[in-house]
């Protein structure tokens, strides 16, 4: 048959494309035939990806900028901190695209066509994805293309979202501190929400000012900016040239993604249920994620076996449980977290490394009864 394939990645954001990166850097694929297939090239700065990292990282070639301190500001608590042994890093996506794409096309195996994907359909052993243009026939299907909104209409697991709008702005005077990102600056008016401020300075001269939220409502753009605008007018940045923007929603939710995986159709990314629940960080976890699915397509299992649900689910779930009902006591839950914890043992937590004990001391340091009520409300 025509079009026919080993392996097809639906799908061109960032865990389609490391996945493919990883095949094709793996012994084992070298005679598997490898599709990837998305509606239009990628190759534009059209998203940010951060993350932090101990000693070199294999991005670090197209890294834009890193820091080594961080700035947390809240009523509760506010400092800088060296995060060593961490770095915080950085990297835009036209850098991301173009390297992996570089990667990609220097293999015979691996073929990469435009067209968008209407329906992924499972026929005994082999899975047919339908084409606007034409159809295409896999082995195995990875996807990373939502089809539905079932997690948003179900009501078993709450769904918030992380949602932002960006200016990376370039001032006319010397202002910023190009050494520390801030990384949450609860001090901006929460108005019953979880709001903060996300700073990361490029230069002395330039930086991205990001207004976000963890709510469920989205606001107007014009929300946005006149946040941004007001907080940099309080911090006396009056003269300034807005140079590009960005925005983004990213959903936080426990919703079992992965209850839609089948015997040969997969799903990657945000639509597997890939990003962190609790703070939407992503990059990171696709990074190990793929890592985990190259070494387990060898095995030939149905791929519905893959996930694993671990301790770190129910953490995140009953932290989602506490800020859905009582959405303005975000800044408090990160206040005391920072006040009480070292910065390295919070990433190490955040990166699901953590000890039973270590993660026991951590939750202490919140106030406790709220998750508590939540831990209860989800027993009984």
């Amino acid at each position: 048959m025509k079009n026919k394939y080993d392996f097809i990645i639906t799908g061109s954001g960032a865990s389609g494309l490391i996945l493919a990166y990883r095949m094709i850097h793996d012994d084992y694929y070298q005679d598997k035939s490898i599709l990837l297939i998305d509606k239009d090239q990628k190759d534009s700065n059209d998203r940010t990806w951060c993350f932090w990292e101990k000693g070199q990282g294999e991005w670090d070639d197209i890294l834009e900028k890193s820091w080594k301190n961080i700035a947390f500001k809240s009523a509760v608590h506010s400092e800088t901190i060296s995060i060593q042994p961490y770095t915080y890093k950085m990297i835009r996506s036209a850098d991301f695209y173009k390297k992996i794409h570089a990667e990609l096309n220097q293999n015979s195996n691996f073929s990469m066509v435009y067209d968008t994907v209407e329906t992924i359909e499972e026929i005994e052993d082999v899975v047919k994805v339908q084409g606007r243009k034409e159809a295409y026939q896999g082995g195995k299907v990875l996807n990373s293309i939502v089809f539905d909104n079932a997690y948003r209409n179900q009501r078993k697991y709450p769904v918030l979202k992380q949602h932002f709008l960006g200016w990376f702005i370039k001032t006319e005077e010397d202002y910023f501190d190009d050494q520390t990102a801030t990384f949450m600056d609860f001090t901006v008016k929460q108005q019953n929400n979880t709001r903060f401020m996300y700073i990361l300075p490029m230069s002395k001269k330039e930086a991205l000012f990001e207004y976000t939220l963890f709510s469920e409502d989205l606001l107007t753009t014009e929300e946005y900016e006149s946040a941004i605008k007001k907080y940099l007018e309080e911090k006396g940045i009056t003269k300034y040239t807005i140079v590009e923007k960005e925005n983004g929603i990213i959903p936080m939710t426990c919703y079992k993604f992965w209850e839609h995986n089948s015997k040969n159709v997969l799903n990657l990314g945000t639509v597997g249920g890939w990003s962190k629940a609790s703070t939407g960080y992503t990059f990171m976890n696709i990074g190990k994620k793929t890592k985990e699915l190259v070494d387990f397509l060898k095995t030939g299992k149905d791929l519905n076996t893959f996930h694993k649900t671990s301790r770190f689910w129910y953490y995140d779930l009953l932290l989602l449980d506490v800020l859905h009902k009582e959405n303005g006591i975000g800044s408090k839950v990160f206040g005391y977290l920072f006040k009480r914890n070292k910065t390295h043992q919070i990433f190490k937590f955040l990166d699901e490394e953590t000890s039973f004990p270590e993660e026991f001391r951590i939750m202490a340091s919140i106030p406790p009864w709220r998750f508590i009520k939540a831990l209860l409300g989800r027993i009984f």
